[in-house]
């Protein structure tokens, strides 16, 4: 791969200007969806991929084609992508958001199944060699799930380090943000911090949201020992219920969208709001509001 003067995320020094974000009780239906399309259309930094169609789920082996399908619609209006897995059609995502111009956070999916974890762990290793990764995320929310100790966790995490080492592409796990509080060795062993923050999981009302997220922040820059961070997950669904006091519908996801995306505008924070496309297999432990994070509805189309 090619010399890299410098890493795409660098660390650029902390400040936090707290914002309030836009009262909705102001606004007609019509002006929020205005001011949500212009955010779109102006464009964010980042964003998470959703892989699968309609009637696909993990486990399934995707095309390259119906993933640059996707990558196509999105780069209108991102500057970066992040994939969740190095497998099963996974590792077309960064192959295509490279080939289009897009920056990349890829993931290699972690979990109690080591067979996997290998085929995760080289498939991560030989992408990052092909110049087609900006940032390795080695594994996400494993400790959350308890799916690995933080000995095991640590392992690969150092030897992604050791097979990148002299490439100048930063090495990271992602979770929550409060683990990186709880597991220092989460922050002495890697060179950036992914932190997913989720005030709709934490039951947040949606007018105190943006103040819970910043909060969130504010806990990971005091973990960090001064590394780089990036928001790797935060979003709000459109559908499906209420989580306590977090309730789902139009009006509430457009708000936190608009208002995450100001916020860390402003302070220059980089984000990848989750999601991209509805997915319907996405229910399971999260309910009815799995399928709905997208911004962009099951058939490919903005949803508002």
């Amino acid at each position: 791969m090619s010399y890299r003067e410098e890493s795409y995320y660098k660390h650029k020094g902390y400040k936090q200007t707290i914002t309030k974000g836009i009262d909705t009780s102001k606004l007609s239906l019509e002006e929020l969806k205005s001011l949500w399309h212009k955010i779109i259309d102006n464009g964010f930094h980042g964003i998470c991929f959703s892989m699968y169609e309609d009637g696909q789920e993990p486990g399934e082996d995707i095309s390259f084609a119906q993933v640059e399908r996707r990558v196509k619609i999105l780069k209108p209006h991102i500057k970066a992508i992040r994939s969740f897995s190095c497998i099963e059609g996974n590792e077309h995502v960064p192959v295509a958001a490279k080939k289009h111009g897009i920056k990349t956070v890829v993931g290699a999916w972690l979990s109690n199944n080591k067979k996997d974890n290998e085929k995760e762990i080289e498939s991560l290793i030989a992408l990052a060699k092909a110049g087609n990764v900006d940032v390795a995320a080695v594994g996400n929310e494993v400790l959350y799930r308890n799916d690995l100790s933080l000995t095991e966790l640590l392992g690969y995490i150092k030897r992604v380090k050791q097979a990148l080492s002299g490439l100048n592409i930063p090495v990271g796990y992602v979770d929550a943000y409060y683990e990186f509080s709880r597991h220092p060795e989460l922050v002495e062993n890697t060179d950036i911090i992914l932190a997913n923050l989720y005030p709709y999981w934490e039951g947040c009302p949606i007018d105190y949201a943006l103040g819970h997220m910043q909060a969130m922040y504010g806990q990971v820059v005091d973990a960090a020992q001064g590394k780089p961070i990036i928001i790797t997950e935060t979003g709000w669904p459109s559908q499906g219920g209420n989580h306590k006091e977090a309730f789902t519908g139009e009006v509430p996801a457009m708000k936190y969208f608009i208002d995450t995306i100001n916020w860390t505008e402003e302070n220059n924070i980089p984000i990848f709001y989750f999601s991209s496309f509805d997915e319907s297999w996405k229910t399971g432990d999260e309910g009815d509001v799995g399928a709905y994070w997208g911004l962009w509805n099951k058939n490919e189309k903005l949803k508002f």
